[in-house]
């Protein structure tokens, strides 16, 4: 995966596991109510919509 990229994610999110876990339920919520926080999006799966949300610090952790 080249963008976003993971370096300036794990600044945001504390570990990779977490990250992954973070992202794949934000792109479950994008398939279902089909509700995005960015206006234009390079990846084109929700997945990846998912972590170009992470790297905007769009999502919070907690």
């Amino acid at each position: 995966m080249i963008y976003p990229s993971i370096d300036k994610m794990l600044l945001i999110v504390d570990s990779k596991y977490r990250l992954v876990h973070i992202a794949a339920k934000r792109a479950r919520q994008i398939d279902e109510d089909k509700y995005y926080q960015l206006k234009k999006y390079k990846s084109k799966k929700s997945i990846g919509k998912a972590l170009e949300e992470v790297a905007e610090n769009l999502i919070i952790v907690k």
